[in-house]
Parts: C-alpha cells; sequence; structure tokens
C-alpha cells in the first residue's frame, strides 16, 4: 500500500514556475514547490501535488448514524466512521479541533495505517449499514474516501459525508455517484462569519447544497448556534428560508447548542430560549422537521401532515419506529422523507430495512 506520502493528488492543475493549483476544495489554493495547502496535508512537490494522508485514519468508531446527525437515513443503524487529520477550516469552535487542526500546528501527520480494502472488511464485520466520512473533513481526503467509497458499494455499504461542504463543483461530481448523503455543516448565514471565524465564504458551501440537492444526494443540515456569532434572529430565518425554499421542506435541519469549546472557551452556553426561537424559524420557513441537538429532549420525527409519532428516539438511540415498510405513516399515509425509513419487519435487523 502507499502511504499518504506518495500518493499523487487528485484535481490539480500545473502552473508557471512549479507552481501548482488545487481543485479539491474552494480555496483553491496556489502553492510553490514545497508549499502546502490551507488543509497542510497536500503539497507541492517538484511541481506536483501531493496527498499526505491517503491510507492514515487517526480515528474510526463504529457509531449511530444518528450521531452524525443523520435522522432520515437509515435510521436506527451504525456508521462505520473514519477521519484522517487535518481540516481546510478554521472554526474557533471546533469540536475535533485535536485531530483536525493538529496538522497545521505540529507540521505532523500522524494516523494508523489502513487501506480501503481493509476499511471495508472492517465495517462489514462490524455490520454497519454505512460507512461515513467525518470528524475531520473528508473534502480533504478526498482521494481515500473514494477509493474506499468505490469499494463499499458493491459490499452492500452506503457512503455518507459530514462535511463543510466547502468543496469544488467538479470534486463533488466526482464523488457523487458514490455518496448517499450527506450532513452538511451551515455554520453562519453571513459571509462575514465564515470569513472571520472559519477563515472561508459562505457562497461555495451554498452552492454545495445546491448542487447536493440537484445530483439526488440525501442532505441534511446542521447549524451550531453560538451566541452573539450567528445567533440573530433575522439571520436565523434567512437560514431556514433558503433551506426550504432551496433544498426543499422536507430537509431536516439540525439546531445544535453551543458549549465552550477550543478557542471560544469564554463565550457561554446557548440558551435554551435561543434554539427555540431558531427552531419555531424553521417551522415558520415550512421545514417539516426541525431538531434540536445537544439538549437532553427526545429529538422524535413526527408525520408533517398529521402529527402522528413516527420514530421515537432516547439519545442517539432509536426506541421505536412507527414507519411503514413503503415509507409511509402508519396513521394517514402521507410518505415520510428520507432513504431507508421504514422499520424493520419481521426477520430483519434494526437500520436494514429500505
Amino acid at each position: 500500500m502507499e502511504d499518504g506520502a506518495g500518493t499523487e493528488a487528485m484535481l490539480w492543475e500545473p502552473l508557471a514556475d512549479g507552481r501548482v493549483r488545487c481543485g479539491l476544495c474552494a480555496h483553491r489554493c496556489t502553492l510553490a514547490p514545497g508549499r502546502r495547502g490551507i488543509c497542510q496535508v497536500r503539497e507541492n512537490r517538484d511541481g506536483r501535488l501531493y496527498t499526505l494522508v491517503y491510507g492514515r485514519v487517526i480515528a474510526r468508531h463504529v457509531d449511530p448514524i444518528e450521531k452524525k446527525p443523520l435522522y432520515h437515513f437509515h435510521p436506527g443503524s451504525t456508521a462505520y466512521s473514519i477521519a484522517t487529520p487535518g481540516c481546510n477550516f478554521r472554526c474557533q469552535w471546533c469540536q475535533n479541533w485535536e485531530i483536525s487542526q493538529q496538522v497545521g500546528t505540529h507540521h505532523l501527520v500522524a494516523g494508523e495505517a489502513a487501506t480501503p480494502e481493509q476499511l471495508v472488511a472492517a465495517a462489514r464485520q462490524a455490520g454497519t449499514r454505512s460507512i461515513a466520512y467525518t470528524y475531520t473533513e473528508p473534502t480533504i481526503y478526498c482521494e481515500y474516501a473514494l477509493a474506499t467509497a468505490r469499494l463499499a458499494r458493491p459490499a452492500g455499504l452506503a457512503n455518507v459525508f459530514v462535511t463543510n461542504g466547502y468543496m469544488t463543483e467538479q470534486m463533488l461530481a466526482l464523488v457523487a455517484p458514490y455518496l448517499d448523503a450527506a450532513n452538511v455543516d451551515l455554520k453562519a448565514f453571513r459571509d462575514e462569519t465564515y470569513r472571520t471565524y472559519a477563515g472561508a465564504r459562505l457562497a461555495p458551501v451554498l452552492a454545495s447544497l445546491r448542487q447536493m440537492r440537484r445530483l439526488g444526494i440525501w442532505v441534511e443540515v446542521t447549524t451550531l448556534v453560538i451566541p452573539g456569532i450567528n445567533d440573530d434572529e433575522a439571520e436565523l430565518h434567512e437560514a431556514a428560508r433558503f433551506i426550504a425554499e432551496e433544498l426543499g421542506a422536507d430537509t431536516p435541519w439540525h439546531i445544535s447548542r453551543f458549549f465552550p469549546n477550543y478557542e471560544l472557551r469564554g463565550v457561554p452556553p446557548t440558551p435554551p430560549e435561543t434554539l427555540q426561537r431558531a427552531q419555531a424559524a424553521g417551522r415558520a420557513a415550512g421545514l417539516h422537521h426541525v431538531y434540536l441537538g445537544n439538549v437532553r429532549t427526545e429529538a422524535n420525527t413526527v408525520c408533517h401532515a398529521c402529527a402522528a409519532l413516527l420514530i421515537r428516539r432516547l439519545g442517539f438511540g432509536v426506541v421505536e419506529n412507527r414507519v411503514t415498510a413503503g415509507g409511509d405513516c402508519p396513521q394517514c399515509g402521507a410518505p415520510v422523507a428520507g432513504v431507508g425509513m421504514g422499520g424493520p419487519q419481521p426477520g430483519q435487523r434494526p437500520g436494514r430495512a429500505g
């Protein structure tokens, strides 16, 4: 197996004087020889671009799919979740900064060696329904994720991205044939916030969301609501309207509570009332499914047509799934948006139906 340091990257072009331009994410870094991109895991070596993290797993766990969070994609199933080091964002509230930012801090590429074949075999042995490319940003290890995803499909495994959505149109088109679902982190609905707190821009994220919708990838959106940063009521309403109008009313919106972390340890936790305002904004925009995260309340799925309880959850676990095998509400017959939503039928394992 080649390790990451010896694997040529995808989606780059040569420029004059030995420089290269990376086309994987929306930063489109231009790199002189010997320089690394913003992600710190792609390097120009003598006029050719290399990935430093192919085959380097820094985290892998079996997680409930609800932890991604994906509530409308094979609910109650598990995902074999993997990550490599590095990230193309510099979020000041990063929850996984130890593995996403350590390359930039220490200029080291850590992790254990694992081939795509080994990852797929491990996922099958663990009995998961999918492989999730998560924890850090899957865009920056696209070569590795794509090689794994191509093997996962014929092995009966779905592929899931948990992403900041900052990939280029070319990169997304490349992975789309193998990508079944994505949870996209919509960090704010103000470009200034993206520039100040993440070192990025808003427009490419919105473009990726629209493209995922066009390509038929199942999409759920998460917004971590942070006091004084992205909790303005007008902004919350604008984000909700974008999701409803551009992605569709059936798109689940996960509104998560912030707790002090990383470089924002002085910011207080999000007040519950703020989350309730955000949830109200989502419902006012016409969204059928708005969930609260990082709170001690049930995150149940109810029918948007008749309000019947469809899926009851406790933490990240599905306690009861009343959705019919055909994916409908058992009370009024309305279709329930999502993939593999039907509850387990006799003789089937939970989460394997659909």
